[in-house]
């Protein structure tokens, strides 16, 4: 007997940081029930207000009585802008944080389950307590799991799926965009840049997500090789809340002449620690550097990347728009933003119709097939 599909009870809410992305996924979701993106959607509307005095309100303008919610924010967009006091602030995370949680009160019990979609996960870099500080991440995630309706969290390659011990009653989903990613890269790359990559871990902590992209690329056509960094840092001085790198150490094969290097992380920030791994590398005659993040946050913006690139030293930077990247970075030649909007429209459709979800976490198969197929046409 065939399962129903319940889609008359789905529904989004968008909040106004991933409003893109969200909007993508509605599509997405339209496609998958056969319904018409011009005159159906899943998103409910909202109202977003942010007041003069500091406070903030979310208002549904629909009902929302019985249905199942899947609410989606980007905790890392800084553009939105608000009035305080005279002055304009730009969100930060706490502000979409607050706001998320006044709109999951906002649904006033009345919402048969709640999902929270929050692919870059608030203060997922604080995953352990080193000092005298708040677990802040283990916090919200505390808080979120305690309030009424709330059945799961999904988010994406967060930096230590240990932080989900902080939970006891939703589910906790960590899914991986390596695939979307991969998809694109090895699209672009001609076949003399896949023939022999050197796969680099820039610290200790990204070894893990080095390996699966090195083990992505298992394919007879491919000669492989892996390398990793390890930072040597100034524990004697704290400057902007971080122990200074002192330097980077290689560890791996030495011989690299004609190497395209695939250097893999959850993020990058800044990209200090990228710059000094290129640097490093092209001492052993590595011939292109690829950069491949989930998140590229460009917290110091984004001319020492052009810088590096017109230097023929950075040759790409592939990353999601699971968060914001600001419009005019998106046409730099030298950014890949990978649109991850129907994987997540594949996860909410699988999850809300109680459908197995394994293959969209865990599908390694896909990479080789790709590699096999441009090698073999």
């Amino acid at each position: 007997m065939k399962k129903q599909i319940e889609k008359d009870n789905l529904r989004l809410m968008v909040f106004d940081s991933a409003k893109e992305l969200g909007e993508k996924v509605d599509k997405h979701l339209l496609e998958m029930y056969h319904l018409d993106p011009d005159n159906d959607t899943f998103i409910v509307p909202i109202k977003e207000n942010f007041f003069e005095d500091g406070h903030l309100k979310v208002e549904i303008d629909e009902t929302v009585r019985g249905k199942d919610m899947f609410m989606i924010t980007d905790i890392g967009n800084y553009s939105l802008e608000y009035k305080m006091h005279g002055f304009i602030n730009h969100t930060s995370p706490n502000d979409l944080i607050e706001q998320l949680k006044d709109g999951i009160g906002a649904c006033n019990c009345h919402a048969k389950n709640i999902n929270i979609v929050m692919p870059l996960l608030y203060a997922g870099r604080q995953h352990r307590r080193n000092t005298r500080e708040n677990l802040a991440c283990g916090m919200m995630l505390h808080e979120i799991d305690d309030m009424s309706r709330i059945k799961g969290f999904i988010t994406f390659d967060a930096h230590d799926q240990g932080v989900e011990h902080a939970i006891h009653n939703m589910e906790f989903n960590n899914f991986f965009p390596t695939n979307t990613i991969l998809e694109e890269l090895i699209n672009d790359l001609p076949k003399a840049r896949l023939r022999k990559i050197v796969f680099i871990a820039p610290d200790n902590g990204a070894t893990g997500r080095r390996n699966v992209y090195l083990n992505s690329f298992n394919s007879k056509y491919i000669h492989r090789e892996a390398g990793s960094f390890y930072k040597q840092r100034d524990y004697n001085n704290l400057v902007d809340g971080k122990y200074p790198v002192i330097s980077h150490v290689y560890s791996g094969n030495s011989d690299l002449e004609g190497y395209t290097a695939i250097i893999s992380d959850d993020m990058v920030s800044s990209g200090g620690s990228i710059f000094e791994c290129i640097e490093e590398l092209k001492k052993y005659k590595v011939k292109h550097v690829i950069v491949v993040v989930t998140y590229a946050l460009f917290t110091k913006g984004i001319d020492k990347f052009k810088e590096y690139y017109e230097k023929d030293m950075l040759h790409g930077l592939y990353t999601t728009n699971l968060s914001y990247i600001p419009e005019e970075y998106k046409k730099e030649k030298w950014l890949h933003v990978c649109d991850c909007s129907e994987y997540l429209a594949k996860i909410i459709y699988n999850i809300h119709n109680d459908i197995s979800i394994t293959d969209l976490l865990r599908d390694k198969s896909l990479p080789i097939r790709l590699i096999e197929e441009k090698f073999e046409k």
